[in-house]
């Protein structure tokens, strides 16, 4: 796609809604054709990876019910741009496998890493960044507008819900029960920002200020920086949810990825 505009037609064009297989097809479509990638066999079901330099275990969003490695190869790329190979593990997605299915498979993918490694993701996937990096050592974690908070606690899921392009509470909140059922919101790997997160060696978080989810990336910053986790959070004026899936066509989306390549990049060590 090549503007904003372009963008914006797409996504009223294709909302993921109706069964699994009706959000996957038009997720795949909203996001469009996407370049060319490495097949790569990580974890238990495979990945793409792009790039080259230190690994990024990046796990791509959707809400744990679609996306996959094939919808995120742009914004990887503008990622690995700064330095880093950048791996998308293939895992297991709601409602056909509710969690923790997915979490084993990540933990999988870090498991198959020689040594500490970077991980992140977007929206879900920076909530099972978060979740697995409690349970494995990791050089940092780079989120993009994560998933962190299903207790009500933020003040920007309904009043910015008219306003964010590509996500809002009521739809947020449906995907989360598919994967997660009848968990209490307050479950550390349901609400991470209420987990301990005394164990993350380093933290980024980018969000936007349009992000239906900007709250839960307050309050994840919160409560790391309370934890004594080194933590930085970036939010881009005007954003909406996921922008960084169209990095050449949304301004300041392209900066988000580049900070979160930098990060990891220099993370490495």
């Amino acid at each position: 796609m090549n503007s904003i505009d372009d963008v914006v037609a797409s996504i009223k064009a294709h909302k993921p809604q109706g069964r699994p297989a009706e959000m996957r097809a038009a997720f795949a479509a909203l996001v469009g054709p996407q370049p060319a990638a490495e097949d790569v066999a990580i974890g238990p079901a495979g990945g793409l990876a792009v790039g080259s330099g230190p690994t990024l275990l990046w796990f791509h969003g959707g809400g744990f019910v679609f996306g996959a490695p094939e919808t995120h190869v742009a914004l990887a790329r503008a990622i690995a741009a700064a330095g880093v190979r950048v791996v998308l593990p293939r895992y297991r997605l709601a409602p056909e496998h509710p969690w923790p299915a997915m979490l084993d498979d990540a933990l999988a993918a870090i498991d198959a890493v020689p040594g500490p490694v970077m991980i992140g993701g977007d929206s879900a996937g920076g909530q099972l960044a978060l979740c697995a990096a409690r349970r494995r050592t990791v050089r940092g974690v780079a989120v993009l507008s994560p998933n962190t908070d299903r207790t009500g606690a933020s003040r920007t899921r309904k009043p910015l819900s008219a306003r964010d392009l590509m996500n809002d509470d009521a739809g947020d909140a449906a995907l989360a029960r598919e994967a997660f059922g009848d968990r209490p919101g307050d479950d550390p790997d349901v609400s991470p920002w209420r987990s301990d997160l005394s164990g993350i060696a380093a933290l980024h978080i980018e969000v936007g200020t349009e992000e239906v989810l900007l709250g839960d990336s307050l309050l994840l910053a919160e409560a790391a920086v309370l934890a004594g986790v080194p933590t930085a959070l970036h939010m881009t004026p005007g954003l909406f949810h996921l922008a960084a899936l169209w990095p050449d066509a949304v301004p300041g989306a392209a900066a988000q990825l580049a900070r979160l390549g930098a990060f990891a990049r220099d993370a490495a060590g």
